[in-house]
């Protein structure tokens, strides 16, 4: 093996990781752009992300106000005159107790290169609301639907009995009803709807705020979970059928994070596919190292030119699985992939005069590099301890095999003497 031959098969191995950068780059390019117009698509179809903001009540205090106003009078003069009137303080009360009861179904959905983690939630509530006042108040509660894109279904919003205006809506829809001097009611809530990512539980609107006896409890049908930053660990977690009941349970808590669960995310072809492809020239340096000691080793070096179609039969692995992928499932698509490359290596080494002693190291090689290594992407959080395994086994190896070969001697050869042609 000599020194120019070295660097032809290092100029070919940079081109092709060249190569895989520009697909790797037109793969998250369309992946981004889809997902920006699908993600839109998915939450008209089938309804956005609910971020479920707690009823914010509300206590109205009349008070008289004195006003001096400007008027004219009958013969066209400007006077002056104090005018009492009658206004409103809607004043925030909190609410004395909150009973909550949420289901959650998973429902993934594909569109294009993406699977969005789709979900129906069927919500129920009962709240306790009081009347803080020596005196009998009007008390306001106001419901912010948790999602615009969404649709509600069976609802309910009802105070002391009294249920919500049925007419126009818009954000939001607001109930009162009068309460005695002290005087407590029930608040009830209810909806079935469909969402999309994760659900969320705000106490308030914004802020810090001040929670008094609330318990919310969760049911699952999917086990794999995950909470979103800036909300509350679920105080209690019991299996319940194929998934969890999760329950919230406070006393008394000053907080300004919420309550809420991440759903599971299910494989994303787009992603895994370009994940893949830019870890791609990783896999050929293994595979290119194994052969050219192989070659040094048996006395039959393969010529640069061979490495090139080798690399190029690499390279047809990720071209036809990041174009695959958008009509066939990922799976699929890598199987299909894996095939075509490994027989692409294998018809080519055992037609090239000479070479057919190769066939079943090159074969294993492309098999262990190319393929089992790009399969460990599809085990999230298991990828780079495969490779750092596969690194060093590799290693150990090669330094087994090439532990009594005299380099200088091999580098010294000269082309005609020491490669196969």
């Amino acid at each position: 093996m000599s020194s120019i031959r070295l660097m032809a098969i290092g100029f070919i191995y940079l081109c092709t990781a060249v190569a895989w950068s520009t697909l790797g780059a037109s793969v998250v390019s369309r992946t981004g752009e889809s997902d920006a117009r699908l993600s839109k698509e998915v939450a008209q179809l089938w309804g956005g992300r609910h971020n479920q903001i707690a009823p914010q009540t509300a206590v109205v205090r009349p008070r008289q106000v004195t006003e001096t106003v400007q008027a004219t009078d009958n013969l066209g003069q400007a006077v002056r005159r104090e005018v009492t009137r009658t206004v409103e303080d809607h004043v925030a009360v909190p609410l004395r107790s909150s009973r909550v009861q949420v289901g959650l179904a998973l429902q993934h959905r594909q569109k294009g290169l993406l699977w969005y983690d789709t979900y129906t939630v069927d919500l129920s509530g009962k709240y306790r609301v009081q009347n803080p006042d020596d005196e009998p108040r009007t008390v306001t509660a106001e419901f912010r639907f948790p999602s615009p894109d969404a649709i509600y279904d069976g609802f309910v919003f009802r105070l002391a009995g009294q249920d919500a205006p049925k007419g126009a809506l818009s954000q939001a829809v607001a109930v009162s009803a009068v309460l005695p001097p002290h005087g407590e009611a029930d608040l009830v809530l209810a909806y079935r709807s469909r969402g999309l990512d994760d659900w969320t539980y705000a106490f308030a609107p914004e802020g810090v705020s001040n929670v008094q006896d609330f318990a919310l409890e969760m049911t699952t049908d999917f086990r794999r979970i995950d909470f979103p930053p800036g909300t509350v660990s679920p105080t209690t977690k019991t299996p319940a059928g194929g998934g969890w009941r999760l329950g919230w349970q406070f006393d008394s808590l000053v907080t300004g994070q919420k309550v809420g669960l991440d759903l599971p995310n299910k494989l994303n072809p787009g992603p895994v596919a370009a994940r893949i492809t830019f870890f791609a020239p990783v896999s050929l340096l293994f595979f290119l190292t194994v052969m050219v000691i192989l070659g040094i080793l048996s006395g039959r070096s393969l010529h640069p030119m061979n490495y090139f179609f080798l690399a190029s039969a690499f390279f047809s692995f990720h071209l036809l699985l990041a174009y695959l992928v958008d009509h066939l499932q990922i799976h699929a698509s890598f199987l299909v992939a894996s095939a075509v490359s490994l027989l692409l290596v294998v018809t080519y080494l055992r037609r090239a005069a000479g070479l057919r002693a190769t066939v079943r190291e090159a074969a294993l090689a492309q098999l262990v590099y190319l393929v089992l290594f790009s399969y460990a992407f599809f085990f999230e959080g298991y990828t780079g301890l495969t490779v750092t395994i596969g690194a060093v086994l590799t290693l150990f190896v090669l330094m087994q095999i090439t532990a009594r070969v005299d380099w200088g001697e091999v580098f010294a050869r000269s082309p005609a003497t020491s490669e196969r042609r």
